[in-house]
């Protein structure tokens, strides 16, 4: 990378922002650094060592890291997801147990996975290997909607095997049915957490509106009442004798 390469001539190309490459040709390290440094601080990538020229590419290091990554991740997740199932058969299988296996076969082609089909022979049987191999070429005209032989029938032993693989247009649409269902996982979290922040909100709206209620009572009562409004001893005086009589025990009571 940059003062790294060893190289003097290099064909260079530059990152765009609509993710198409743009070529500069062939020049010379020093060039491609200025030129590098000219589009705002960029760095110079080696992408192919090997060719002649090797090939640079001008782009940001932090970006193509982040792509890389990324690229090897999904690669990673695709390749995890396809695995080989294998359905064996014997040469004189019915037709009822064919259609087992080829249902079976089906559904593994549908996701995304390859399969083997194999054909055990047990001892004479051998022999009648071509029965063999027209079972396995009925199987993949069977599914030649999904699937494509990947090379002729191989003996391997007493087995006869062939590989079935997916069409192109039916990864396409797995990987396509696999990206709308991440999307919408990522669509489901998103949303839900916004309610759960509206929610959070709406419960704070609702603390502070209740506080402003119970602020606004206490502003109406006036808790410190007039000297004029409390009564005075005597008036206190003539309410006790109001409430208790005027007589000798009581005068006596409270003399």
């Amino acid at each position: 990378m940059n003062n790294e390469i060893k190289q003097s001539e290099l064909r260079v190309n530059v990152a765009t922002k609509d993710g198409k490459d743009e070529a500069l040709g062939i020049i010379s390290k020093e060039d491609a650094l200025a030129k590098a440094k000219e589009l705002g601080g960029l760095d110079l990538i080696l992408i192919n060592a090997n060719s002649d020229p090797p090939v640079c590419k001008i782009v940001d290091y932090s970006k193509y890291r982040y792509m890389l990554e990324k690229k090897r991740k999904e690669k990673a997740k695709n390749s995890k997801a396809t695995e080989v199932k294998e359905v064996k058969m014997s040469y004189k299988i019915g037709d009822h147990d064919y259609a087992v296996r080829l249902r079976a076969a089906s559904k593994f082609i549908q996701q995304g996975n390859r399969v083997k089909a194999t054909v055990a022979f047990r001892g004479r049987e051998v022999q009648h290997d071509n029965l063999g191999m027209d079972l396995l070429r009925r199987l993949a005209d069977d599914l030649e909607d999904t699937a494509v032989m990947e090379r002729k029938p191989r003996r391997e032993g007493r087995f006869l095997g062939a590989i079935l693989t997916p069409r192109p247009d039916v990864v396409k649409a797995i990987n396509d049915a696999r990206r709308t269902k991440d999307k919408e996982k990522k669509k489901a979290r998103s949303e839900s957490f916004e309610r759960k922040e509206e929610a959070e909100a709406a419960k704070q709206a609702a603390v502070e509106e209740e506080a402003a209620a119970i602020g606004g009572v206490l502003d109406g009562i006036d808790l410190l009442e007039d000297d004029d409004d409390l009564l005075d001893d005597d008036d206190m005086d003539a309410s006790l004798d109001e409430l208790l009589g005027s007589g000798k025990v009581t005068d006596d009571l409270f003399a």
